[in-house]
């Protein structure tokens, strides 16, 4: 999705014949993989971070375009969203100092996004809440024919409007559009296929706690509603399933609903049988390049990816955690959810209910830290706060076992304690400060965005 497309509109030839060639290529990344030696390498991490344009009051700025050209950074692309941008870091080992390394740059080129937009500024938070109606048109996309290209395919599929349903938030929606109301933080660890399955199904298992310790969504358009509404609310505006004719269990935006068994191959073909394409561009040249942009397509929480780079390798894709709140608390986010991920891996998931999984990550976006949780070995549900801190000690050692410095895993993971321990997540502080400012949310958005700059952890806000 990275790239833009030559053109928006396409025919129902060219996207049967988008269809074959994915087909073909799925024969194709089978070989890839099942080549000796083929994706090793060492463990690296990289991470996408999506941000909010910002006027002078506090609400969405719809300057993406003139805002990347005065960045001039190949980091920075435009997201879906007007008033979206998003920072691609440079990916760096993990053994090391891995996180020092990510904060200096998440904070570096939030400052200079920042202070590239006149009259206004760039804010990392999972939902603005200065949102209102008026900013989900489709004017408000992105002036680039893969948004276009991406609209006009989600369409081709859900013929009708339908309702997004979040609690006693109902809303009419037409388009693709509503996916900008939402930014994320994306983190990307590189893994051998061998042991793909494993570190993705502990991805799953490990998202669930982590995001009830990193709530950072509660409003939107006037309401409050879940600890991470982006979760809904993102599942909803890209459903493209007919309402009359749930032809799959899952929706374009998904959690899943089994463990993977085999490897990344069995995520790749599925997606393929199960996802009609939205984009069916063949205009690029690059190896498996309409499977990659057919994957781009179907936004699972957490996803393989295929890069070609580097001789071809593969990557989970964890899109669960929002943007947000400051660069410390991004950096503790990314060490808790990679420790306990690789932690995780050292298990065969497979035979632990997925539907525990599945639980836990829907309760986590409703109910954050408040959240009942399961965990395998343990009878009981426990309450998120104590099962989170129950488990820093077992990401911790998963991180020191892949070669991160112990200081450097100490302090990251010292910030989801403290957090934790003081019940101050990015979306209790919203709710406070929400409180504190008799509902004004523009006043909010501007103290949200002085301390975000300032890089300090939410739970040192005031």
């Amino acid at each position: 999705m990275g790239r833009d497309l030559d053109k928006e509109r396409f025919s129902e030839a060219e996207f049967a014949r988008f269809g074959e060639r994915l087909e073909e290529q799925l024969g194709t990344l089978r070989a890839l993989l099942d080549r000796p030696g083929f994706g090793q390498g060492p463990t690296t991490l990289g991470a996408e971070l999506e941000l909010f344009l910002i006027d002078e009051k506090g609400r969405p700025l719809p300057r993406n375009q003139e805002v990347r050209t005065a960045l001039d950074d190949p980091r920075v692309v435009l997201e879906l969203g007007r008033y979206n941008l998003e920072i691609n870091l440079t990916p760096v080992p993990l053994a090391g100092r891995p996180f020092s390394a990510m904060g200096a740059e998440i904070q570096e080129t939030l400052l200079k996004a920042d202070g590239a937009v006149e009259g206004g500024g760039a804010l990392p938070i999972g939902i603005l809440p200065t949102l209102g109606t008026g900013d989900f048109t489709r004017q408000a996309i992105s002036d680039e024919n893969r948004y276009r290209a991406l609209s006009r395919g989600i369409r081709r599929l859900r013929v009708e409007p339908f309702l997004v349903v979040i609690d006693d938030l109902e809303l009419q929606v037409e388009d693709v559009v509503l996916e900008a109301a939402n930014t994320s933080w994306q983190v990307h660890l590189r893994t051998p296929p061998e042991r793909f399955a494993r570190l993705f199904n502990a991805a799953q298992l490990a998202t669930g706690p982590v995001l009830a310790a990193c709530g950072n969504s509660p409003l939107f358009l006037g309401r409050t509603l879940w600890e991470e509404t982006r979760i809904a609310l993102m599942e909803e505006a890209a459903d493209d399933r007919d309402v009359e004719r749930r032809f799959r269990k899952d929706g374009r935006v998904t959690f899943g609903s089994d463990w993977v068994h085999e490897g990344a191959y069995e995520l790749f073909e599925r997606y393929v049988r199960d996802y009609d394409p939205v984009m069916p561009d063949m205009s690029s040249d690059g190896e498996l390049a309409e499977l990659r942009l057919h994957q781009g397509t179907v936004w699972q929480w957490n996803r393989p990816v295929y890069d070609p780079g580097d001789g071809g390798h593969l990557r989970v894709e964890m899109r669960a955690l929002p943007a947000g709140p400051s660069c410390a608390d991004m950096i503790a986010n990314t060490a808790f959810l990679i420790g306990l991920t690789l932690a995780c891996a050292e298990h065969d998931l497979t035979g632990y209910r997925f539907a525990e999984a599945y639980q836990n990550f829907y309760r986590a976006a409703q109910k954050g830290l408040d959240a009942r949780l399961s965990w395998p070995g343990r009878e009981c549900e426990l309450p998120a706060a104590d099962l989170v801190l129950a488990l820093l000690p077992e990401a911790r050692a998963a991180l020191l076992g892949a070669g991160v410095a112990a200081d450097e895993a100490d302090r990251a993971l010292a910030v989801i304690e403290q957090r934790v321990r003081l019940r101050r997540t990015g979306s209790v502080w919203q709710r406070e400060a929400l409180e504190r400012y008799d509902g004004d949310v523009e006043r909010l958005v501007r103290r949200y965005r002085e301390l975000a700059l300032s890089g300090l952890p939410v739970h040192l806000w005031r």
